[in-house]
């Protein structure tokens, strides 16, 4: 029988073989869901999966694809706002020249 604090589904069920050769089931946090693109709501390629305690222990290139809005946009999004900002810097460059 579980212990109390394991009897909800907060904690998910892992099955176990210790040396003995003896399956038992082990509690585990669950982990939190993937990273989405503040844009368009995708799923972020090249971000991991952790629970924070070990976010806070990896390194900061692990933990975002390395490219201007990593961690925040997909690379379509990226793309995206990187080429409209561009073409902004230029028409505002052509109104100064005039």
């Amino acid at each position: 029988m579980p212990a109390g604090k394991h009897k909800s589904r907060t904690f998910r069920r892992v099955h176990v073989r210790t040396p003995g050769s003896k399956s038992v089931v082990h509690y585990r946090k669950r982990k939190p869901k993937a990273a989405k693109c503040g844009e368009c709501g995708a799923v972020l390629k090249g971000v991991p999966r952790e629970r924070p305690y070990k976010m806070n222990n990896m390194p900061k290139t692990k933990k975002r694809p390395e490219r201007p809005y990593g961690g925040n946009f997909c690379s379509k999004c990226m793309r995206r706002a990187v080429i409209t900002k561009v073409r902004t810097v230029k028409k505002a460059e052509e109104k100064a020249k005039k």
